[in-house]
């Protein structure tokens, strides 16, 4: 911390370099309403299912569009991480969180009579999960190699803006309008802007790339600690946003909940997960991010491997769920510590956009392998073994190669 204030005084006044923790406050609160946004239409699904206002949906139906504002989220997270390199958390965050308001009031007054316009509208909805692009380089820069995990983690807890949308989307729905969630999301994103343009400042001293956008992807690409960690995020945060997307829907087909009970018990898998990102990053900074990742993987291999015989949530079921949170959690906040750490400082937003690409895209593919699986055989028991089979392999590989990794970084 010592050493970046020093900086900070060195061009300039405190006043106008910022307080380190008083950006990753502003950027914690950008990533929470960002991804209150993207989350909009998860607690809706089952609801628009069983009201039958946009016709008669199947499972997958509901199963694609929870998935879809994901694409986007995953895939713009190469670009806007790149971007970020280049202009900085200042630009960004105002610029994806203004963006981010035009579908959902696109949602809000054209589509929520209409299954294809709400596919649409869900598409750029994704957006908003570009933020976490934003918000990992821009915290990085402002702390010290010990306390980036951290400081990381904090920010990754963010991630609990998905527990806002659970816990409010059906009841504002509900009691005050079918536009009501989307106008107060909008309004938060339009006041969140005009906050961070306002308080946000670039680490000083940042080092902005002077490569063309293309050619960045491509070195970003070639990394070692890249692939690598895009297996470690697509299992450990592809984890969360799947069951964060399609866990109400589980809840309530194979444990006959309602909508809203299985949107409140969502919201506590949610908050167990947020709680433990940042406790996996401390963990990380003290001994390291790869005991913490395989603790992880392998309480999520047991985990899945008792929900797959869908036990009564009344004890061992509700607990597997819980623990698998806690571990998808502190496994999210492991890989960006482990990142922060092997990864140049210029690079690391970068590399970011392409890891969190894996992390959403490892969340799109199982919410459609578990409505298509349920959808030919009435059981979940298949996809939630897939989600054992993936995590257990993850294990192997970050015992093995991911460690080897690390270790060649302390060495050097």
């Amino acid at each position: 911390m010592d050493q970046v204030e020093a900086r900070g005084r060195g061009v300039g006044t405190e006043s106008r370099t910022g307080s380190p923790w008083l950006m990753l406050v502003v950027a914690t609160i950008g990533f929470v309403v960002n991804f209150w946004a993207w989350a909009l239409l998860s607690p809706l699904g089952p609801l628009f299912r069983d009201e039958g206002t946009l016709g008669t949906l199947t499972e997958s139906d509901v199963a694609l569009l929870v998935a879809v504002p994901v694409v986007v989220g995953s895939l713009g997270r190469i670009v806007v991480g790149a971007l970020t390199d280049r202009y900085g958390g200042r630009v960004m965050f105002p610029l994806v969180s203004l963006a981010t308001i035009v579908p959902i009031l696109f949602i809000a007054f054209f589509a929520l009579d209409s299954y294809v316009l709400l596919l649409v509208g869900g598409f750029f909805l994704g957006i908003g999960g570009t933020a976490f692009a934003v918000g990992v380089p821009f915290v990085n820069a402002w702390f010290p190699p010990e306390r980036r995990g951290l400081a990381v983690g904090v920010f990754g807890a963010g991630m609990g803006g998905t527990a806002i949308s659970a816990l409010t989307t059906v009841k504002l729905y509900d009691g005050l309008g079918t536009r009501s969630p989307f106008l107060l999301t909008a309004a938060a994103l339009a006041l969140y802007a005009v906050v961070a343009w306002t308080v946000l400042r670039d680490a000083p001293g940042r080092v902005v790339p002077s490569t063309s956008l293309v050619s960045r992807l491509s070195s970003n690409a070639r990394l070692a600690i890249t692939w690598q960690a895009c297996v470690l995020y697509a299992v450990a945060f592809g984890g969360y946003v799947a069951f964060s997307v399609y866990l109400p829907s589980y809840l309530k087909t194979a444990h006959d909940l309602s909508a809203s009970d299985a949107a409140n018990r969502m919201a506590g898998f949610v908050l167990v997960a947020v709680l433990m990102r940042p406790v996996g990053g401390w963990l990380s900074d003290r001994f390291g991010a790869v005991p913490v990742l395989a603790s992880g993987y392998a309480v999520v291999v047991v985990g899945a491997a008792i929900s797959a015989g869908t036990p009564p949530l009344d004890g061992v079921g509700t607990a597997a769920f819980l623990a698998m949170a806690a571990a998808l959690g502190s496994g999210s906040g492991a890989t960006f510590a482990l990142i922060a750490k092997v990864t140049e400082p210029a690079r690391v937003g970068g590399v970011t956009g392409l890891v969190g690409a894996a992390g959403g895209l490892g969340g799109f593919v199982p919410p459609l392998v578990m409505g298509y699986v349920y959808g030919r055989t009435d059981s979940y028991a298949i996809g939630l073994w897939l989600l054992a089979l993936a995590a257990a392999l993850t294990l192997v590989l970050t015992l093995t190669i991911v460690r080897r990794t690390a270790q060649a970084q302390e060495t050097t």
